[in-house]
């Protein structure tokens, strides 16, 4: 029997570049032994022969800001609607959700929501206003809905009284870790031993790296201090960054592409340090968490819904001072952040592994493809 064909609509990075794409990347990975899948992305070198079984339809990246990736869906879409027969469609993102409408004359689609875009400070009124009307067209489609994190299912249920499914992210547990990926990045450096560590795909104001350069200030912190992630999004951020980092051992390493070379660098840090102000549910907290790195965090509803205090130590999100004086306590309570750390190591392998989370996407496709049939799925 031939497998019912997917396609992939929202997702912009195959190979994963970080958040909805690393998302989507994991799910694939396990998803494609029981569907034919197609994923739309930018022209990448390796994508298609990235992922086996998983073929790709690829466009150019137009490098217009904020309306190229609006033009990229556009073009995505209508290739999907004249230029190919699929079964269903999973639309990553509300981003994309203005095509729903088209999107759905011709096909059952799928819609997973993985942020609310509109509270991110980057982006203008009128950015601001396009996601909102995504956010509208998404809640009143004829998709199924999913979205990857409880905060999002319990505002999007209140405020429009439509039920949304629940679907969490999850990662793979890395079977072993190379310790000379780390080097590669690090030996430049001078980085031997131990270190603190922050993390994002892109080093915007939203994942608070200034609150813990602040923070680092005030506690006169004298050890390494390795930051990575994108830096050119917002220029004038990154040199406002770099004038705060005056004084501290501070590594500015990029952009870290590869899960390999992340987890080195993860699994090396003395602690791991996640003071973002806004997520959908974060995968580096549990990319963080699943490696036993003890963890310092903001205090977020998104982060707490995820884990509890019993396995991170938190801090009141944007409060310099409140940080400092968590920084100050782990590092003088290595042996109790250690416990927390394997306590967050246990919730990770119990709850949000790629495993358990793809037996309820296979249920909700199977459900959305044929809704009389009685669905069993394999544990």
């Amino acid at each position: 029997m031939s497998k019912k064909r997917i396609a992939i609509f929202g997702v912009k990075y195959f190979p994963a570049r970080g958040g909805t794409s690393r998302v989507v990347e994991n799910l694939l990975s396990d998803l494609r032994e029981h569907y034919d899948f197609t994923i739309y992305c930018y022209k990448h070198p390796e994508a298609s022969a990235h992922m086996e079984g998983v073929k790709t339809i690829q466009f150019a990246e137009i490098p217009i800001k904020g309306f190229g990736v609006f033009l990229y869906y556009l073009r995505c879409c209508f290739h999907i609607l004249w230029n190919n027969d699929y079964d269903l469609i999973h639309l990553h993102k509300t981003d994309g959700a203005f095509f729903l409408p088209l999107l759905s004359l011709k096909y059952k689609v799928i819609a997973t929501s993985h942020a609310l875009p509109y509270l991110n400070e980057k982006w203008s009124a009128l950015g601001k206003l396009y996601f909102r009307i995504t956010e509208w067209l998404f809640m009143h489609s004829k998709a199924v809905l999913t979205a990857i994190a409880k905060t999002q299912v319990a505002y999007f249920e209140a405020a429009y009284d439509r039920p949304v499914r629940f679907i969490p992210n999850g990662i793979h547990l890395p079977e072993e870790v190379d310790p000379s990926k780390a080097d590669q990045i690090l030996n430049p450096l001078g980085i031997q031993g131990e270190y603190l560590f922050f993390a994002a795909r892109r080093v915007i104001p939203l994942k608070g790296c200034h609150t813990f350069i602040k923070a680092l200030q005030k506690l006169k912190y004298q050890g390494p201090i390795v930051i990575a992630g994108e830096l050119d999004q917002l220029p004038h951020y990154t040199k406002e960054l770099r004038k705060l980092s005056e004084g501290l051992n501070i590594h500015f390493v990029g952009y870290v592409a590869g899960m390999d070379k992340l987890n080195a660098l993860l699994n090396r840090a003395k602690y791991f340090i996640f003071p973002s102000e806004l997520e959908g549910m974060s995968m580096m907290l549990l990319e963080a968490g699943c490696l036993g790195t003890p963890m310092i965090c903001s205090d977020i509803p998104q982060n707490l819904a995820v884990l509890s205090s019993k396995e991170v130590l938190y801090f009141e999100s944007k409060n310099v001072e409140d940080l400092v004086e968590k920084l100050q306590w782990a590092l003088n309570n290595e042996g109790k952040m250690q416990a927390l750390a394997q306590q967050t190591k246990r919730t990770i392998e119990q709850n949000y592994t790629v495993d358990k989370v793809v037996q309820e996407y296979i249920e909700l496709y199977e459900q959305t493809l044929s809704p009389n049939k009685i669905i069993e799925v394999v544990q």
